[in-house]
């Protein structure tokens, strides 16, 4: 893509191959607040144990901790356990729910075939997936047979997930799925209640979409998850201070 054009320019570009999509996600998107909507978070269940704190750590030692992890269940059933991927300095920071079946052979999120297709859409968003963004997920080891994560499992592994965080210091989080959602808001609402609208993980803005591997088995829902894009690329904007 030409950087001197406009990001609304090359992200038109990008999809001209599925047009459609494209242009009802921005017709819907244009409708969306760039300010965060009235939003009341639900704490999670009180029969989830707390999360056990960590020593602060610098980020080498943080992915180190984190693959020699023992803190729940899931390192008995892991091949290795997946830290992340990306540019730790980015501004986007992609956050999903567990490794699959490849993360945990490779030992990086986001590879099979949901990595694939969200490559492809961080790419038609103008977003190079190894420079322009970090990748991370709530768990950092697959739970067996991809089975849901369980909430002490979730909360386990929380203050790894805090760190990377607070090291990379994200402009916008790009939360995929319902468990990396609800975990950062700590919240129990449903995810269609908490797309199009601005959140906050602490003070950074907070956007919900649907995770790639749910796309891949809903065809049809890929057309809003363009929209949540596109919210997300304008929200970034209006935070560089652009019109």
């Amino acid at each position: 893509m030409d950087p001197a054009q406009p990001a609304s320019s090359q992200l038109q570009q990008a999809l001209s191959a599925d047009r459609p999509a494209y242009a009802y996600a921005e017709r819907q998107a244009q409708a969306l607040p760039l300010a965060e909507s009235p939003y009341q978070a639900v704490q999670l269940s009180p029969a989830q144990p707390p999360a056990r704190a960590l020593p602060p750590m610098d980020w080498a030692t943080l992915e180190a901790e984190v693959k020699g992890c023992t803190r729940c269940r899931l390192c008995e059933t892991r091949t290795q356990a997946v830290f992340g991927r990306g540019n730790p300095k980015a501004r986007w920071l992609v956050v999903g729910e567990a490794p699959g079946e490849q993360e945990d052979r490779q030992g990086l999120p986001f590879v099979g075939r949901a990595g694939q297709l969200l490559n492809n859409m961080l790419r038609a968003a103008g977003l190079d997936s190894d420079t322009d963004v970090y990748i991370a997920n709530v768990i950092k080891c697959r739970p067996p047979a991809n089975r849901n994560p369980s909430q002490d499992e979730i909360a386990a592994c929380q203050p790894y997930l805090r760190q990377q965080i607070d090291h990379i210091q994200p402009s916008l989080i790009l939360a995929l799925g319902r468990f990396a959602a609800q975990t950062l808001l700590e919240t129990t609402e449903p995810i269609g209640r908490l797309r199009g609208k601005v959140h906050h993980y602490a003070s950074t803005p907070l956007i919900v979409s649907y995770h790639p591997a749910y796309l891949l088995r809903t065809q049809p829902d890929k057309a809003k998850a363009w929209q949540d894009l596109v919210f997300a690329r304008r929200e970034m904007a209006h935070l560089q201070g652009k019109p």
